[in-house]
């Protein structure tokens, strides 16, 4: 029967948001429609799905697929997509009336669909309480719920336990640790040269107060630019301090920092759990990064979840799917195995951290803040980069009036 009460509530919230277009609504209905309207609510859920879906991926959502079938009878089909072209094969499909009924998508693709009007609410009902926070914040726009999310990645600071067997309490333990340690890097962190690395630099940033773009209550964005001022020049003047003093360096990337890690040239890198695979036998811990300003430092959370077509003909079908199929512990657990992110579902995040690596990563994830998915943030990338890298690597005189220049920069862009 609860799946025929959430079935009607999904249906009812599907039916007035295509009358009323972009009309109010919130995130978790309670679905408690009559018992009569749930079971004409199930009658109209006939037809087939059709779910886009990656490589990595798609064992696991073919398991629950099967499942859904065997319960419903309704045809789930599969289509495998490379993940770097699912976004703009939706947006381009989906206004002809073509694509999927469902797409796997990370969620700052959010602001791009729903300005482009292409995907529709979703209704978790009571089930929003039973992922972790964040995740849902993070497919929240204007009280509503666009995305059912299955996973939650971040970076942390990754230790080596032979070379500093205690965490850092602030940044400059760390450095302490790291000149201790006698490693040829104190730490380790990547920039992409000039264009810099905005993104895993952000904890540090935080930790000054000058988040990118202020938030409302729900965890959503408006914007309205939130890193300038004098929180603003403080982050800039450190990072020019700490490129000065070799801290930090705009020509340690990626692949440079990864290979450092692995070879104990280091006892610390930033990083995320997709580093983890090439780090062998080291013995490790993940710890909150340590914040050189006065606030903790809370990296972005980005999350993993699936979309529903705004032009599907059987939205109704889809949400159940979602919600009853791949919301599940077995469903969240094998999405987990997949990909190796922490699940978004509390009850299958709580297994998965039985591994410490897992439960650190997700301990940092609890404090971390949804990347930005407004549209906005296109206009902010390429500006901030660019100028981090500037101050890091000494080219900009005055680091405060370089990040003043920034602020202006993207403010021009976005009006």
């Amino acid at each position: 029967m609860r799946r025929s009460i959430l079935l009607a509530s999904a249906l009812a919230t599907t039916l007035a948001l295509t009358a009323c277009g972009s009309g109010e609504g919130t995130a978790g209905g309670s679905g408690d429609e009559p018992a009569d309207d749930a079971a004409s609510a199930t009658a109209q859920a006939s037809g087939s799905l059709t779910v886009w879906v990656d490589e990595t991926r798609e064992a696991a959502v073919e398991q629950a697929a099967a499942a859904f079938e065997d319960e419903t009878g309704v045809d789930v089909e599969l289509v495998q997509k490379n993940f770097e072209d699912i976004r703009a094969d939706f947006l381009a499909q989906v206004p002809t009336g073509e694509g999927p009924d469902i797409t796997v998508g990370a969620h700052d693709w959010l602001g791009e669909f729903t300005a482009n009007g292409v995907v529709a609410p979703i209704e978790l009902g009571d089930k929003a309480g039973d992922f972790i926070p964040v995740s849902v914040e993070a497919f929240t726009q204007d009280g509503q719920v666009y995305g059912l999310p299955y996973a939650i990645e971040n970076i942390a600071l990754i230790r080596n336990t032979e070379l500093a067997p205690e965490a850092p309490k602030t940044f400059d333990d760390m450095i302490a640790a790291g000149e201790k340690a006698g490693t040829k890097f104190p730490f380790l962190i990547q920039s992409d040269g000039d264009k810099g690395d905005p993104y895993t630099y952000y904890p540090f940033q935080t930790s000054f107060g000058a988040p990118v773009f202020e938030q409302n209550d729900d965890g959503s964005y408006r914007p309205e630019l939130a890193l300038g001022g004098k929180a603003g020049e403080a982050y800039a003047t450190w990072l020019g301090e700490q490129g000065e003093a070799g801290n930090l360096s705009t020509d340690i990337s990626y692949d440079i920092a990864v290979e450092a890690f692995a070879k104990g040239r280091s006892p610390f890198v930033v990083g995320g759990p997709w580093m983890l695979e090439k780090f062998g036998d080291l013995d490790l811990a993940v710890d909150p990064v340590p914040a050189p300003g006065g606030q903790p430092a809370q990296p972005f959370a980005g999350v993993q979840g699936f979309y529903v077509s705004a032009q599907s003909e059987n939205a109704l079908l889809a949400n159940d799917f979602l919600v009853n199929s791949m919301s599940t512990p077995q469903a969240q657990t094998a999405l987990f195995e997949a990909g190796g992110r922490p699940p978004a579902l509390v009850e299958a995040a709580d297994a998965a951290s039985e591994d410490p690596l897992v439960a650190g990563f997700r301990e940092v994830g609890a404090t971390a803040v949804p990347m930005p998915s407004i549209p906005e943030m296109g206009s902010v990338w390429s500006f901030w980069g660019v100028t981090e890298a500037s101050i890091i690597s000494g080219k900009a005189d005055d680091p405060a009036a370089a990040w003043d220049k920034m602020v202006s920069d993207i403010e021009g862009s976005i009006g």
